[in-house]
């Protein structure tokens, strides 16, 4: 049991926890592609996602607006694509992608698994017309 004097504000605040396992859900099917995973806890200001690109594979040129993303490579390996040139990229890389910037992705011959983390979108929101 918990010493409540250890944790002092702790009684009604949110409590962390263990989500899964990086290793362990990239070794599932790996004829699975796309999100392996994804965050979905009520009321957090994250989103994150396990992504998986089969070998070979690829996700064209594209940019991201608005965030910053943290990209953690947790199996295989592959070619981050930029405009500085394409950078190796394996197993523990942590990458980071500024909001702006373009970039590719192309998975190795034994395919990509990564996790990607950036600040959690605000949902749409319906908005009366100007001057109504």
């Amino acid at each position: 049991m918990t010493d409540p004097e250890e944790f002092p504000g702790a009684a009604d605040a949110p409590v962390p926890r263990i989500l899964g396992n990086t290793e362990a859900l990239a070794a599932t099917d790996p004829a699975s592609t796309g999100a392996l995973w994804r965050l979905a806890e009520p009321g957090r200001q994250l989103d994150a996602n396990l992504i998986r690109i089969p070998p070979h594979g690829s996700i064209d040129a594209h940019a991201e607006p608005d965030l910053d993303v943290l990209l953690l490579v947790v199996a295989g390996d592959g070619t981050l694509g930029s405009a500085a040139g394409p950078s190796p990229v394996e197993s523990g890389s942590l990458v980071w992608l500024p909001h702006g910037s373009v970039r590719s992705v192309t998975a190795g011959g034994s395919g990509l698994s990564y996790v990607t983390v950036h600040r959690r979108r605000p949902g749409m929101r319906i908005q009366g017309r100007p001057g109504a």
